[in-house]
């Protein structure tokens, strides 16, 4: 394992604040995208493009805070990673894939509901079920590609005696990291997001210009300004939740380079750096809400399925439990 000497780290956030954010975001994202996956899995009978693109939203999130228990722990351990050097490979592994297939499928939804939105006709042809099943695989299979490279830079190391699990790479090798690094940020961030904004402002523009035409029929109006509405707070989510993270984590990377003795700076970095880590996994928690329980149709669903788990009596069960137990779902 190797051993550095780097400038001092002031990590007075670390204790506190880190473990606090990422246990909330673990409870939250576990639970909701937990309930979606379960009520998906329970309550659809036909899977649509969309239902395929929320799924595999959720899983990915699911998955991103599941990643978050060894962070926790060493966040909490005031930095010190116990866990040797292959789990930490892992989990910075995971931890990234998850959020690249986070926003790779954030992107996916968005072009979905632009085609169905902007062009209705055309969009027919490419909102099938085989093509969302293809494009799912396509995204797990690229964000791993991706991603790859993190299991050869990232590391346990020693600093100051004290056994770490770097965030990218060791400090030895950050100008080798530098080129992988803004790969990431371009392909895994900054293409998804002018995607995704693109999509969004052209559909708000869109149904902005057909509810200004059909203001005299008074619930059309009031259904597309609430759509907009929605797609508003969509967009600036992605913007609060990803933009300020690999903003923060490009200047540390550069910072670490080409400043690697400035220690204020470097200080100052990885705290901006640091603190915006658990904002991203907000997305996680607010994605379920947004993107499925949001719907109105979605919605009306479940009340209708779980009406039918109270209301309904199962012939099958029955049949099989005579002289025992009828459960009438009372």
């Amino acid at each position: 394992m190797e051993h550095f000497q780097i400038c001092p780290v002031t990590n007075y956030y670390q204790r506190i604040l880190l473990p606090v954010c990422f246990i909330l975001v673990f409870l939250l994202g576990s639970s909701l995208n937990g309930a979606l996956l379960w009520h998906v899995c329970c309550g659809t009978r036909r899977w649509s493009s969309t239902v395929i693109y929320m799924t595999n939203l959720a899983m990915t999130d699911l998955l991103y805070v599941l990643a978050l228990p060894p962070l926790i722990i060493s966040n909490a351990m005031d930095g010190v990673w116990p866990f040797g050097n292959i789990i930490c490979k892992c989990v910075r592994f995971f931890f990234l894939v998850n959020l690249h297939c986070s926003m790779m499928f954030l992107t996916c939804i968005s072009v979905h509901r632009f085609l169905g939105v902007c062009f209705p006709i055309a969009a027919v042809r490419f909102r099938t079920k085989k093509l969302a099943l293809f494009v799912s695989g396509s995204v797990w299979t690229l964000a791993f590609a991706e991603v790859f490279p993190t299991l050869v830079f990232a590391r346990a190391g020693v600093i100051d005696n004290v056994t770490v699990c770097f965030e990218m790479t060791s400090p030895r090798q950050f100008k080798v990291y530098l080129p992988y690094g803004l790969f990431l940020v371009v392909v895994g961030f900054l293409i998804p997001f002018l995607v995704i904004v693109t999509c969004y402002c052209s559909m708000m523009k869109t149904l902005y210009c057909r509810a200004a035409d059909r203001l005299s029929n008074c619930r059309k109006a009031y259904t597309r300004n609430k759509t907009l509405h929605t797609l508003f707070v969509v967009c600036l989510l992605f913007v609060v939740c990803f933009v300020p993270y690999h903003v923060a984590r490009t200047v540390y990377l550069f910072v670490r380079v080409y400043m690697p003795k400035d220690c204020a700076r470097v200080n100052t970095a990885m705290t901006f750096f640091e603190v915006w880590k658990p904002v991203v996994g907000l997305n996680c928690c607010a994605n379920p809400l947004l993107y499925f329980w949001g719907s109105s149709r979605h919605r009306q669903k479940l009340r209708a399925w779980l009406w039918r788990r109270r209301r309904r009596v199962q012939p099958s069960v029955c049949l099989v439990n005579v002289g025992g137990t009828n459960r009438s779902g009372g």
